[in-house]
């Protein structure tokens, strides 16, 4: 019986993973809309090769989830759940941009319906706005 009760956990949380990730794509999607279409400022999706292992510490590909430019450049990141890695990795992100961009980001933000307590510690230490509980 314990067997089955771990395998339905599994696909539980095999769903809920699938859930976070069609529900990000959603949000950047409207978010592109509204801010884009309807603000009139520039969104796009940032991606750059990582040849140095600077965010992951290996080569990856590295991605911001929406770049606003208009005279400012935010840096947004949305996630299903943020812990305190995701944090650090944001602010890796951000370095990243920067130092190919050759532009500072003016803001952080991170976007999210669940946050730990010990992440939005970390933010507020990195100057990181995490957005959550509507």
């Amino acid at each position: 019986m314990n067997e089955g009760f771990n395998l339905l956990k599994r696909h539980i949380d095999a769903l809920g993973a699938r859930w976070g990730i069609v529900s990000e794509e959603a949000f950047r999607s409207g978010i592109r809309v509204l801010i884009g279409k309807e603000l009139g400022l520039k969104v796009e999706k940032w991606v750059k090769w990582d040849a140095e292992g600077y965010v992951f510490g290996h080569q990856a590909n590295v991605d911001v989830d929406v770049a606003i430019r208009d005279d400012k450049t935010v840096l947004v990141e949305v996630k299903s759940r943020v812990n305190r890695a995701d944090v650090y990795v944001f602010k890796r992100k951000a370095e990243l941009y920067e130092k190919v961009e050759k532009r500072k980001p003016d803001k952080l933000i991170m976007i999210t319906p669940y946050v730990d307590e010990d992440a939005l510690e970390s933010a507020k230490k990195f100057k990181i706005e995490v957005y959550t509980k509507v």
